[in-house]
């Protein structure tokens, strides 16, 4: 199973507690945790495309997850109780160059402030596992670092760096589109 390595902003556990989250937040861990996730140990081996798959294939199992394909939050889901909605975004940033991060951040940002989540989680590889996945994949690091450049300390922001359980066969790399 993959470790996590959780980086919590502006109060994001005190929160998920008092809105009644902690049961989809653990849905989000186990969905990014629960699976045996082998890599090829060597630099740019891996691809970060086939890992979303596999990730995206996770929380559509997990049910009741609503995913939005380009432009908004990777996926949310809300919990109802005595008629009051609660809900949970995730964006997953494992295949794209880690600048993209930034519009990871401002997607959760501009949910939170539209009302549509209340709090939301970030989930990119560890430092360990990035040097692993094809050149320019994010970290946990980069992560961090655009949470600061972005400003969004301050928002109710988990912080998930995903690293892989061991050694094993190359993630599949996707083509490059050659020249017409």
């Amino acid at each position: 199973m993959p470790t996590l390595e959780e980086v919590p902003y502006d109060g994001f556990i005190e929160r998920t507690k008092r809105l009644g989250l902690e049961a989809l937040l653990r849905e989000v861990k186990e969905v990014l945790s629960g699976f045996d996730l082998r890599i090829l140990e060597k630099k740019d081996s891996n691809g970060g495309a086939a890992l979303r798959e596999l990730i995206d294939g996770r929380f559509v199992a997990a049910g009741g997850w609503t995913k939005i394909q380009s432009g908004g939050i990777d996926w949310t889901k809300c919990h109802r109780v005595n008629g009051t909605q609660v809900c949970l975004g995730i964006e997953i940033q494992v295949s794209a160059r880690s600048d993209m991060l930034v519009m990871d951040i401002d997607h959760l940002r501009q949910a939170v402030i539209d009302g549509k989540i209340d709090v939301c989680v970030l989930a990119v590889p560890s430092d360990t596992l990035a040097v692993f996945l094809t050149d320019r994949a994010p970290s946990l690091s980069d992560a961090k670092r655009h949470i600061v450049m972005a400003r969004a300390e301050e928002m109710p922001l988990l912080l998930i760096g995903i690293t892989h359980d061991r050694p094993g066969e190359a993630l599949a790399k996707r083509r490059k589109r050659s020249a017409p």
